[in-house]
């Protein structure tokens, strides 16, 4: 029992010298093995006189506040538990938050995180640093070195790297550089005497896009991307066009909380062969030099259930978009300009539509404005009847112009115009039999008023009334059957479920008071490739009601089964065709059986059709055929089929189509990939489009070179050739946008 006293001496002194070291709240200092298992066993020693600890074989510190986590490691180092300054050698590494610093030598205090290193480099995915001379801001957190480097290509030898004679840091949000000099390897290709990079989620990023085209020559389409926090963002355009000229133009993209979200973007060029492009387009005309657009979207919900939207698109002649935005003249070839106004109630809407008039070069009907008050299906009372209804008041002119080749007058004149009140009313009756059969009656009537400035072939007229009467009856019912034991290898059948839906729509509307030839044609019937609907109030063509007597036939089928742990659809259809008890003068008895099948015998092949067949003349009016494969992530192809009868059919005159597509996708190794896509017009022997693009993955950078033959009818053949660079920290182009919308592939 004697060495009682000095066993108890030792472990006295041994929890002093562990307290000692968290004598500081929230430090923490070990030895690194402690952490790392397997790591070479280190040694820390306390002095409790000065509050000093040193280390040696590596050495792990951690001190944690209210606000921060800041973790070391080095080979040795010497803590000041009471000030927070440490002196750190070999191989050391500061984490702080998110950011990473690293050098052989650096002093840090943990307190006020000021820092000081002869050599370091800095990392926060995707923006790295490095440099010599680092010192930093106690009180401000800025970090200044003496000269550096900054890249996103996080490899200890980056392929590429902005190198600067002065580098200024705040962590977690910018980065600025003077005297820059941008190196592509050994190689400097580009100098700013100033430069700024956000590094944060958004950073502000250059993108070039080199090319040629026969119609621009050789191009280049700059593009600067800035970040005003999470408040504000945007592009400015600087693209230059050897045949064409200078075009500039900023886009900014807002939000704005409250007060909604808004997108404006505007272009400007001064053109040097405007009507270079016209071609085709004789009736446009002579084209000015200075052309513009303006697109601005702006929407917001400033209350519950009141949204607000408007959407503004000018431009200064019809082929502008055409001509330096053709992805978006593809996708709307005349767009259009609205201010909108929705109010919600759980049985009601109320909504306000105005459209103005800022293009003269496009029909268009003005609403100054249009407000419409929409009662949603709803219960009278405790009766087993349904109201519904749809009023609206509204003054309206239609313009027509040479634009769409009807009158030589490029400003256009306004065909009708007047005052238009309407309202619909509507009662239905919905009956269930034996638990499956739906059965719904309806009955309902429409009066709309014009007013007496109502213009008919330059003619006034006086005001009129018209009265529309309608009613009908629905009937549908679904059906189902399980096979839970069916399967089959090759369709990876695992069990099936068939479903059925058969419909029938009933529709009669005796002549309305007014035939539809006196009247103007404010809401008339669209171009449709679709069935339009036959019931009130989806049927919204008000102008264009005209009488029916007609019977629509539905089926749907659907066969479903098991598939990689969820429901897929083996095979679905959708047969829809109309029977005319009482056609009109240009109608047949049965309208075109549309047909719409889709197919999928694997989980990577798909096949799509959509057809639409005369049954009265026997004739094939449309066809969409799609077949698609996608066995792995290497390889996809579309194959894709597009019909179309020329003539009058259906309620529209078309132009006959008839092409053939095709898009393959080989992805050839891990930094390799290429796509090829070609559309083929039967009707004149003619490759109307070839796309072909080339993807090389840079590890920070994605590189597309692209190669586009365009042969268009009436037009002289067009060859671009371009290369689109996409940093993948802040790419210029979202997943797959590349697909939807390959005309950002050479910059348009």
């Amino acid at each position: 029992m004697k060495p009682f006293p000095a066993i108890a001496l030792l472990c006295s002194l041994f929890f002093a010298l562990s307290a000692s070291a968290q004598t500081e709240p929230g430090l923490i200092i070990d030895t690194l093995n402690h952490i790392l298992p397997g790591h070479v066993a280190g040694k820390v020693q306390f002095s409790l006189a000065s509050g000093i600890a040193t280390a040696t074989n590596g050495i792990y510190i951690k001190y944690t506040d209210e606000k921060y986590s800041t973790i070391m490691t080095a080979d040795s180092a010497t803590v000041n538990q009471a000030t927070g300054d440490v002196e750190a050698d070999g191989h050391v590494r500061v984490e702080s938050g998110d950011q990473i610093w690293l050098g052989e030598h650096i002093y840090y205090n943990f307190k006020t995180r000021q820092m000081r290193s002869e050599q370091f480099r800095t990392g926060k995915a995707p923006i790295f640093a490095g440099g010599v001379g680092l010192s930093g801001d106690a009180s401000n957190h800025v970090y200044t070195a003496k000269g550096g480097f900054v890249t996103t290509d996080d490899l200890a030898d980056p392929a590429y790297e902005v190198r600067a004679s002065r580098i200024r840091m705040i962590p977690g949000k910018s980065i600025e550089l003077w005297n820059a000099v941008v190196y592509v390897g050994n190689v400097p290709v580009f100098y700013f005497p100033y430069y700024k990079r956000n590094l944060g989620h958004h950073a502000n990023n250059y993108t070039p896009t080199p090319g040629f085209t026969s119609r621009y020559g050789g191009y280049l389409l700059n593009t600067y991307r800035w970040y005003l926090g999470d408040t504000a963002d945007g592009q400015i355009h600087v693209d230059y066009r050897a045949k064409r000229g200078v075009g500039v133009g900023p886009d900014v993209a807002a939000r704005l909380g409250p007060w909604g979200d808004f997108n404006l973007r505007y272009y400007y060029t001064h053109d040097d062969r405007p009507n270079s492009s016209t071609n085709s387009f004789p009736q446009f005309g002579d084209i000015p030099k200075n052309r513009q657009f303006v697109n601005f979207d702006w929407q917001a919900t400033p209350a519950t259930n009141l949204n607000l939207k408007a959407l503004v698109n000018y431009q200064s002649d019809p082929l502008m978009v055409h001509d330096f935005r053709p992805g978006d003249y593809s996708g709307n070839p005349q767009p259009n300009t609205f201010i909108e106004a929705n109010k919600y109630w759980d049985n009601w809407s109320l909504d306000a539509l105005t459209t103005p008039r800022v293009n003269s070069f496009f029909n268009q009907v003005e609403r100054l404005p249009d407000v419409r008050l929409t009662g949603y299906q709803q219960q009278v009372l405790d009766s087993p009847v349904y109201y519904d209804s749809q009023s609206s008041v509204g003054w309206y002119r239609q313009f027509t112009t040479y634009t769409n080749g009807l009158y030589q007058d490029t400003n256009g004149f306004y065909t009708s115009s007047a005052m238009r009140a309407d309202t619909y009313h509507q009662l239905t009756l919905p009956w269930t039999f034996f638990n499956w059969l739906k059965v719904t009656p309806r009955v309902g009537g429409r009066v709309t008023y014009y007013g007496s400035q109502y213009l008919t072939n330059g003619e006034p007229n006086g005001d009129l009334t018209r009265e529309v009467f309608n009613t009908g009856v629905g009937a549908s019912f679904k059906a189902s059957q399980l096979w839970a034991g069916a399967t089959n290898s090759f369709f990876q059948v695992n069990g099936l479920r068939h479903i059925i839906e058969p419909s029938i729509n009933y529709v009669f509307v005796p002549d309305p008071s007014t035939p539809p030839a006196q009247l103007p044609r404010f809401d008339a019937e669209q171009p449709s490739l679709m069935l339009l609907p036959l019931t009130f109030t989806d049927y919204n063509s008000i102008d264009s009601i005209d009488s029916q007597n007609v019977i629509r036939l539905g089926l749907r089928n659907t066969l479903q089964t098991k598939r990689d742990g969820g429901l897929d659809n083996l095979l679905s259809s959708d047969l829809q065709i109309d029977c005319r008890l009482d056609p009109q003068s240009n109608q047949g008895t049965w309208n075109d059986l549309y047909s719409a099948v889709a197919f999928r015998p694997r989980s990577w092949l798909t096949a799509e059709s959509q057809t639409r067949h005369d049954l009265n003349g026997g004739d094939l009016n449309m066809a969409f055929e799609q077949l698609t494969f996608a066995p792995n992530d290497r390889w996809s192809w579309g194959l894709g089929y597009w019909y179309l009868r020329g003539g009058q059919w259906g309620n529209s005159t078309w132009s006959g189509n008839n092409t053939l597509t095709s898009t393959v996708f080989v992805r050839m190794s891990d930094n390799w990939g290429a796509r090829m896509t070609d559309n083929y017009n039967l009707v004149n022997d003619r490759l109307q489009e070839q796309f072909y693009t080339l993807y090389r993955d840079l590890r920070s950078w994605t590189a597309a070179l692209t190669f586009r033959v365009t042969n268009n009818e009436n037009d002289t053949r067009n060859y671009t050739v371009a290369i689109a660079f996409s940093l993948k920290a802040s790419p210029s182009m979202h997943v797959g946008e590349d697909v939807v919308n390959r005309y950002r592939l050479v910059g348009e």
